[in-house]
């Protein structure tokens, strides 16, 4: 590890924490959450936390098919579509494709699924786990 960011700068930590207490609250499921924080930590190549939430998807009682197949979701027949809407949403909203970002046809796709204040969680979900993630990269984290 290359800066003790928890003790360093306590504020960041219990900034992204409260974060992450609102998305728990917000009503979106727990699996749904974890299975975006997994996808969005494999896409950015976090190795702690690729094992941190898969560990915790297991430890909850996920299928095993459902946390190894997300990484092929889209190939995958273990998800159902509001699932599906949300990881193309946080694909999306990870990578940033093109000049546009999200897409329309992704969001309206997310928008059938979930109302406005699960949406607003999944935004949060994709920022705060893209936050993680970038702390531990950076850092160079190891599970």
């Amino acid at each position: 590890m290359r800066i003790d960011l928890r003790n360093t700068a306590p504020d960041l930590y219990r900034g992204l924490a409260s974060i992450e207490k609102y998305i728990r609250s917000s009503g979106l499921p727990d699996s749904t959450i974890d299975l975006l924080y997994l996808r969005i930590s494999q896409l950015n190549g976090c190795a702690y936390c690729v094992d941190l939430h898969s560990a915790d998807l297991k430890k909850n009682g996920e299928d095993d098919r459902r946390i190894w197949g997300v990484a092929a979701w889209r190939e995958s027949p273990f998800y159902t579509p509001a699932e599906r809407a949300a990881l193309a949403l946080a694909e999306e909203g990870t990578l940033l494709p093109g000049r546009e970002g999200v897409s329309d046809a992704v969001w309206e796709e997310a928008a059938e699924h979930y109302p406005q204040e699960r949406l607003a969680a999944l935004v949060a979900v994709i920022t705060a786990m893209n936050a993680w993630n970038r702390i531990g990269v950076i850092n160079r984290l190891s599970p």
